[in-house]
């Protein structure tokens, strides 16, 4: 097994063909991953310096009403995991960045806005194309090459007669096809980890491992399948047009079909349907700016009744500030109803999407790796999530200092001091733990485990079928 290893290897060494393309897709490979590098380096710099520019605005604020502050609000950046680099996954149409202001949750806007002069002049090469596209394509043709080579020529048979077992034989072309795929996704990682190696954390190392580790599994199952396919077949011409046909059954035709169904299945609102029911909801709550409003009056009796008064002049607190957060309760609360449902309804595309890997394994490596380069929709929930919960501990540092910071109701030109909004923390996004990503990744984990075990069995156990 060893000794026709080593032997695949220099007929692929000796090959002026085979070099001259290897060396094409090194090369590629490596600018992919700077360009890629470069584009999220390049992000993370304008986003550094936008950041800065307005966190020194916000503790610049010498005095200013605390409601005003509100309506002044700031802006969050998403920013995307080094990982990234590798596989962009949804960052390019999610978004970059999201106004945090009072009474509003704003979408993000500006997707792509840091690339588009560096994306114009290089295009957009990705070296998830190439890891999830190109390379397994290569690896058919060579898987394709490896058998019809020895057909033809008739070495097959003289490698059984000198006591080869076929199951032998059939295992080593797969991995001998498979570190090809390998020493690629290995020049990625290197060029990656060179070009990273100041940002490594146990976290990203382990995401890192279990990137690779999914890629392996991949190249492994499409190998194997083409290197047993070709065996099977007579016709090898009929092999390989039936092995071309899968890959672009899986990676072409099947993705588009099963995100459509999964569509159809657990439809969205429309954005027009969803802003009106949420403004038709949020209709029925306070109206924290209109001190008539009959809800507005309710709360003022009760706030007056807590604190033994007859009039708002009497309270020893600002009751603008009590009704802009009852406001801004009852908002949350339509948000969450709403925007809950919708994410439910994500959730369940997702899954639906994911039991597609049950009948094509691309599907599951496309999953995880979004999922481990955090660059999945996933991800980009739970930073919405963290958005949000920082807009409402933000608005509601706001209207508490507006209605206990030493103001009275109605006095509208009342101003905080500088100290409380440097007092006010920064956003934080925190990176979602990996334990919890493989949690929500386990069925697409299974599927591809399944589609190995699969691809094990096709050439340890179904020899016998293999025609020479």
């Amino acid at each position: 097994m060893r000794s026709i290893f080593i032997n695949e290897w220099r007929l692929l060494l000796r090959s002026k063909v085979l070099l001259s393309i290897g060396l094409c897709f090194i090369l590629t490979l490596i600018a992919s991953v700077w360009i890629s590098h470069k584009q999220v380096s390049l992000e993370k710099t304008a986003q550094d310096e936008a950041k800065q520019h307005l966190r020194a605005q916000w503790e610049n604020i010498e005095e200013m009403n605390p409601h005003s502050a509100a309506h002044y609000g700031t802006y969050v950046f998403k920013t995307s995991s080094i990982l990234s680099s590798l596989d962009n996954g949804v960052n390019n149409v999610t978004g970059r960045m999201i106004r945090v202001e009072g009474h509003v949750q704003n979408e993000m806007v500006h997707s792509e806005a840091s690339q588009m002069v560096f994306v114009s002049k290089f295009g957009k090469l990705r070296a998830s194309i190439f890891l999830q596209y190109i390379i397994p394509l290569l690896l058919i043709f060579l898987a394709f090459y490896s058998i019809y080579s020895e057909k033809q020529s008739g070495r097959l048979k003289l490698l059984l007669l000198q006591s080869n077992s076929l199951k032998r034989l059939l295992w080593t072309k797969t991995l001998s096809v498979c570190s090809v795929g390998l020493l690629l996704l290995a020049f990625v990682v290197l060029i990656f980890g060179i070009l990273n190696v100041q940002s490594f954390d146990e976290e990203i190392l382990k995401r890192l491992t279990l990137f690779i580790g999914a890629y392996l599994f991949y190249y492994f199952i499409v190998s194997g399948f083409t290197v047993y396919l070709t065996a099977r077949f007579k016709n090898a011409t009929l092999a390989l047009t039936f092995m071309l046909g899968i890959w672009m059954f899986w990676t072409i035709f099947l993705p588009n079909v099963l995100m459509s169904s999964a569509e159809k299945l657990h439809p969205l609102p429309s954005r027009n349907k969803l802003a009106t029911d949420m403004k038709e909801d949020r209709a029925k709550g306070i109206d924290g700016h209109n001190p008539t409003d009959e809800r507005a009056i309710v709360l003022k009796e009760e706030v007056l009744a807590k604190y033994g008064v007859d009039s708002l002049s009497q309270l020893p607190i600002n009751f603008d500030g009590i009704r802009m957060q009852a406001d801004e309760d009852y908002g949350n609360q339509v948000w969450d109803k709403h925007f809950g449902g919708v994410i439910t309804k994500l959730q369940l595309q997702k899954k639906s999407l994911q039991r597609g890997g049950i009948i094509n394994p691309f599907i599951s490596l496309q999953n995880l790796s979004m999922g481990f380069a955090a660059s999945d929709n996933y991800h980009h929930q739970i930073f919405l999530e963290q958005v949000e919960y920082y807009r409402r501990k933000l608005i509601q540092s706001l209207n508490i200092e507006h209605a206990h910071g030493g103001s009275k109701t109605g006095d509208w030109g009342w101003k905080a001091k500088n100290s409380f909004f440097k007092g006010i923390p920064d956003f934080d996004y925190q990176l979602e733990k990996i334990k919890a990503v493989i949690r929500t990744y386990i069925l697409d984990v299974a599927c591809l485990l399944m589609w190995t075990v699969l691809i094990f069995g096709l050439l340890s156990f179904n020899s016998k079928k293999i025609e020479l």
